[in-house]
């Protein structure tokens, strides 16, 4: 395959954005597109939505000096929704789109910034760690199966049950807002629990079950649609 089909291929690639927010998110980013100054590009875009990350951690990280802390984590992470939902938004309001070097770095970095983001959870007073580094794998899981998606079906999908990444910073600022006022805790026999534990479990195992079902039905689908094609030589 030459690069021009590679290049083609990319851009073929469908965009399945289900949201629940979505009636919210998308005249908001099409606002922002439309206001936003010259200077600003998509890698500014990209970078600001990394940097709030350690903005993120930063904030989870003094919540151990005090639960007030944790409007610092909020804001890095609604500053995270900014660039990383206007990175490819401006991109394509602009019609300056770098589709393979865009799908790379983006994807690349959310994978960074979602290992700050854990950590930081897991850096403050109210996760434990072992229940941040088990939902993030499987958060990885989930971001493997949406680009192997996007490679054998040519759909980019990273909604499901109409909860995306959009979604889960909200419930994230939400708990970070209950957590400077009120810290349950819940004492079993694995050791205590805290509210962002159970929120944690209580993903991971969604996730993992959206996981393994995805797998089953699309390597059905994919297996079907190519012994079909062999047929039809």
């Amino acid at each position: 395959m030459s690069k021009d089909d590679g290049l083609k291929d990319i851009r073929k690639h469908k965009r399945v954005k289900d949201m629940l927010l979505g009636f919210l998110e998308r005249p908001a980013l099409k606002w922002l597109c439309e206001h936003s100054p010259a200077w600003l590009t998509p890698d500014i875009l990209t970078t600001i939505g990394l940097v709030a990350a350690g903005i993120s951690f930063l904030g989870y990280l003094l919540s151990n000096l005090h639960p007030a802390y944790l409007l610092i984590s909020s804001f890095g992470m609604l500053l995270n929704w900014y660039g990383d939902s206007m990175d490819g938004s401006l991109a394509r309001y602009r019609k300056i789109e770098r589709p393979r070097y865009g799908f790379f770095v983006d994807h690349t970095l959310d994978a960074v910034a979602q290992l700050i983001f854990f950590l930081g959870f897991a850096a403050s007073p109210y996760a434990r760690f072992d229940v941040a580094m088990t939902t993030l794998t499987v958060y990885y899981l989930m971001d493997i199966l949406v680009l192997a998606r996007t490679s054998a079906q040519g759909e980019f999908k990273i909604t499901y049950g109409k909860i995306g990444p959009t979604e889960v910073r909200v419930l994230v600022i939400l708990i970070n807002t209950v957590l400077m006022f009120w810290n349950p805790v819940v004492a079993l026999q694995l050791g205590d629990f805290r509210l962002y534990d159970v929120v944690l479990i209580i993903l991971g195992v969604s996730f993992f079950g959206v996981f393994i079902f995805e797998v089953l039905r699309l390597t059905k689908l994919l297996r079907d649609i190519d012994e079909g094609k062999l047929r039809e030589k």
